[in-house]
């Protein structure tokens, strides 16, 4: 179930690699080999990159997951939301220029700008509750007598996944409304960031978020992953990281 995020940040970089030219993508390569065989995904967030003007090491690091680590989903962080015309070029840059098999969308302007995704024959994760403590001011209001959220939830597991394959982004940190999400989307793959540095407990969100067969999760670790350590061991960190937060993500059996 463990998804391991790259979220490479130049203040962050392990002593070994600080001012190295292509610190960046030596770094996510690196990370990448530590955890593929104990990952079912790899997650990089692209503002992480874009912000350093390293779209070409993005790239180049996406080819490599691919290539490499076949297995291994390909999660383009990214959380584009827009008008259909768009969107679909959105669509082209997470399956064409990067690669990505699953992609992270806003839901907030309607089908139109989720629909050119599904035309690319790539998926998305959407939006829903996300674990941020501000997601609250919009994501928890009241809509026809429930939150929005659950109104996000039930619109991609009932019309949204019609349309091509569809997820939920629901945080770790947030188990109660995890729960609901998984009541009323119980077939629907769920995204869940939140454990690790943000402090979401990853057993509970297993026991809340599971599908009757005792999956349908991929649980997020970033931070502790990436940067469990600044020496030139931070890699074997990495991996011991990753492997420490996938033992405590056990099938449920609930």
């Amino acid at each position: 179930m463990l998804c391991v995020g790259l979220d490479p940040d130049p203040a962050r970089m392990p002593l070994p690699l600080d001012g190295v030219h292509d610190a960046t993508e030596q770094f996510c390569r690196a990370i990448v080999d530590a955890v593929a065989d104990i990952a079912c995904a790899i997650k990089p967030q692209v503002a992480f990159f874009s912000s350093q003007g390293e779209e070409r090491a993005l790239e180049r690091i996406c080819a490599y997951v691919c290539e490499t680590y076949p297995d291994v989903t390909l999660i383009l962080d990214a959380k584009r939301g827009d008008i259909g015309s768009t969107a679909e070029h959105y669509a082209r840059e997470a399956f064409g220029r990067y690669g990505a098999h699953a992609v992270t969308v806003s839901p907030y302007l309607g089908t139109d700008s989720v629909a050119p995704y599904f035309e690319h024959g790539g998926a998305v994760f959407v939006l829903c509750r996300t674990s941020n403590p501000g997601g609250d001011e919009l994501q928890s209001l009241v809509a026809d007598g429930r939150p929005v959220y659950q109104h996000v939830a039930q619109r991609v597991a009932d019309e949204w996944s019609q349309l091509g394959d569809c997820g939920l982004v629901v945080g770790a940190t947030y188990p109660e409304e995890l729960r609901i999400v998984r009541s009323i989307a119980p077939d629907t793959p769920l995204l869940v960031p939140g454990i690790g540095a943000q402090g979401g407990d990853p057993q509970v969100a297993v026991t809340a978020g599971a599908d009757a067969a005792g999956r349908g999760l991929v649980v997020n670790s970033s931070r502790a992953v990436l940067y469990a350590s600044s020496g030139r061991d931070f890699a074997d960190a990495a991996r011991a990281a990753a492997h420490a937060a996938a033992a405590q993500l056990p099938v449920s059996t609930t």
